[in-house]
Order: structure tokens, then C-alpha cells, then sequence
């Protein structure tokens, strides 16, 4: 694993006013992501993981702090800004998968290439799809596929814009145990290309298969950990 630090908070807080109250929904938050490295996210709902993944998203601007991504501090972008940092260094997986049910895989996988006015370069498109184990599987409409291989197509299409940070949010939620280490095999060999992995979860073993976790609660982050099962 690299050094390089991809993703650093500091201090990072975002409070809302809910009538006379404040909610802190995150409330002085610090964590680094190095290159190449899995961290998982944990915590019970309301604890300000989706604020975060939102922040580190560039879907949300923070109330304070810093939050530093491929060296930028975003903290002040315009949502122009935003939208710049989020295709050159963010590709997202979801767990609903979004993907468009009569399209081919390959013509999902490009759709964000379409959306950044990109060149289509059909040879990185079957690269990145052979890179997520469906060669062959090309030309199968997004419907006809099981819910593992579309989340393996959700995937290809995220690294289409060659992201320096993947963030997924509840990737496995919907799969079967094995599709899901199926898919924590494939995060490891993505990271070892130097490609950073950021997981929400509610999944603890899934945590568990990370290279780090950090459980968050009260939007505070109560303790990082080296995870025992990672090798």
C-alpha cells in the first residue's frame, strides 16, 4: 500500500437546524484514506454515516473543517467544483445497483463516459468489464444478469472514469454470502492496483474483510481499528 494519502478529514463537522435545535449530525470527524487502501465505515443508522459519504461524495459541503481529496481542499468548492472533483477522482457503487435494465452491460458501463462527454473507447470499456470478471457478458441486457453481476457491471462503470477513490455504499447488501466475498476478492485486487476503497456498512463481516474500520456514532468517530481478518 502506497502512502499517499487520497482522502483526508480534519475537524470535519455539519450541523443542521431542525426549528430551535441544532443537529450535529458530524461533529469533529478526522480519518485519512491512503492509496490502495480498504477501510469500512460502521455505525447504527443515525450516526452520521450518510452525512459523511455525502461530504466525501462532494454531494454536500460541510459546516467546518477541512476535507482534502487528491490534494484539493474542497471544502469551499463551487458545486461546479464539485462536479469536477467527482469525475476525476470518485467513482461510486451503490447497493441498488442503478443500473438501466434494457441497456447492455457495455452500454452502462460507458454511460458515464457519455455524461462527462468523454470519448467512447469501446477497448477500455471491455477492459474494465473483463477487469470485473464478465468477459463474455458483454451483450447481455443489464435485467437478464444475476444481482452479483450487476453489481460486477455497477462496478466496471464506476472505474470507467479511472477513479482514485471508489466509495460504496451498502455494496453487498443485497447479495448472497458468497457473491459478497466474491466481491470483497475483487475490492482487494482494484486496491493493489492503487485504487482507494471507501465502504459504508452494516455488514460486520463484511468490515471485518477490510484493511481498517472506523465505527462512527453521535456523528463522532469512537475508534479505528486494524481489521484481524485482512491478508
Amino acid at each position: 500500500m502506497d502512502e499517499t494519502i487520497v482522502l483526508e478529514a480534519k475537524e470535519l463537522r455539519k450541523y443542521y437546524t431542525r426549528g430551535s435545535e441544532t443537529v450535529k449530525a458530524l461533529d469533529g470527524v478526522d480519518f485519512a484514506i491512503r492509496q490502495g487502501e480498504i477501510v469500512a465505515i460502521v455505525g447504527p443508522s443515525g450516526s452520521g454515516k450518510t452525512t459523511l459519504m455525502n461530504l466525501i461524495s462532494c454531494l454536500d459541503t460541510p459546516t467546518s473543517g477541512i476535507l482534502n481529496i487528491g490534494g484539493d481542499d474542497v471544502t469551499h468548492f463551487k458545486e461546479s467544483q464539485l462536479i469536477g472533483i467527482r469525475r476525476k477522482y470518485i467513482g461510486f457503487i451503490f447497493q441498488q445497483f442503478y443500473l438501466i435494465p434494457n441497456l447492455f452491460a457495455v452500454e452502462n458501463v460507458e454511460l458515464p463516459l457519455i455524461f462527462a462527454k468523454k470519448p467512447i473507447d469501446k477497448g477500455k470499456i471491455y477492459s474494465v468489464i473483463e477487469t470485473v470478471g464478465l468477459k463474455g457478458r458483454e451483450r447481455i441486457p443489464a435485467y437478464m444478469l444475476s444481482g452479483g453481476d450487476k453489481q460486477r457491471i455497477a462496478i466496471a462503470r464506476s472505474l470507467i472514469n479511472e477513479p482514485k477513490l471508489l466509495i460504496a455504499d451498502e455494496p453487498t447488501g443485497k447479495l448472497e454470502i458468497k457473491v459478497r466475498d466474491q466481491l470483497v476478492e475483487l475490492f482487494r485486487q482494484l486496491s493493489k492496483k492503487g485504487i482507494s476503497i471507501f465502504i459504508a456498512t452494516h455488514d460486520l463481516e463484511l468490515a471485518a474483510m477490510t484493511q481498517r474500520i472506523i465505527h462512527l456514532q453521535d456523528g463522532k468517530i469512537i475508534s479505528k481499528e486494524q481489521s484481524m481478518l485482512y491478508h
